[in-house]
Formats: C-alpha cells, sequence, structure tokens
C-alpha cells in the first residue's frame, strides 16, 4: 500500500472535515459553547476558519456564507431552532478558560 500523495492527502483532509460538519449539523444537542469549553474550538470557529483559507486565496466567501456552510442553515435560523441559553455553570467554565477559538 502506497502512501498518500499530497494531492490525496488533500482530498482525505477535505472528507475529514466535511464528515466532522456533517456530525456537527446532526449532533444540534450539543452547544457551541460545550464545543468550546471541552475542545477550545465550535461550529463559528470552524465557519471562521473556512472564510480564513478562502481570503488566503482571495475568493470571495462572505462570513454568513461560510457559517451557513458549516451550519447547513443560516446562523440565524440555527440559533432560533437549536441554540439555548448558556448556563451559569457553562459561562463560568468559558470565563476561567479563557477560550476563544
Amino acid at each position: 500500500m502506497a502512501a498518500p500523495t499530497d494531492a490525496e492527502m488533500i482530498e482525505l483532509e477535505a472528507a475529514a472535515f466535511r464528515r466532522l460538519v456533517g456530525h456537527l449539523r446532526e449532533r444540534t444537542d450539543v452547544q457551541n459553547i460545550d464545543l468550546m469549553n471541552l475542545a477550545g474550538f465550535c461550529r463559528n470557529c470552524l465557519s471562521n476558519w473556512l472564510k480564513d483559507a478562502a481570503d488566503a486565496r482571495q475568493l470571495d466567501l462572505p462570513r454568513e456564507q461560510s457559517r451557513a456552510h458549516v451550519y447547513g442553515m443560516p446562523y440565524d435560523e440555527w440559533k432560533a431552532k437549536h441554540q439555548r441559553e448558556a448556563t451559569p455553570a457553562q459561562q463560568a467554565d468559558f470565563s476561567a478558560a479563557g477560550k476563544h477559538g
């Protein structure tokens, strides 16, 4: 079995990213603050990283479009359907850790 070429590695990384995004779309029960508190990144971070990559290549990817790509719908719609108010414990954990993606 041969090691993947650079181009194949990019394809594998893209497939892993798509799988992660799909998983996060399915797990609407997991709040962004939970992700931030546990992993130091959230859906917004992923969408920002996607936009940063587009900006680095001088591609026009508006922030709302990158968010819709990660969330699977417009961000405001996702928030209305799935986002809950952070609990005092979640907010305290977030503040204590200083995690800001």
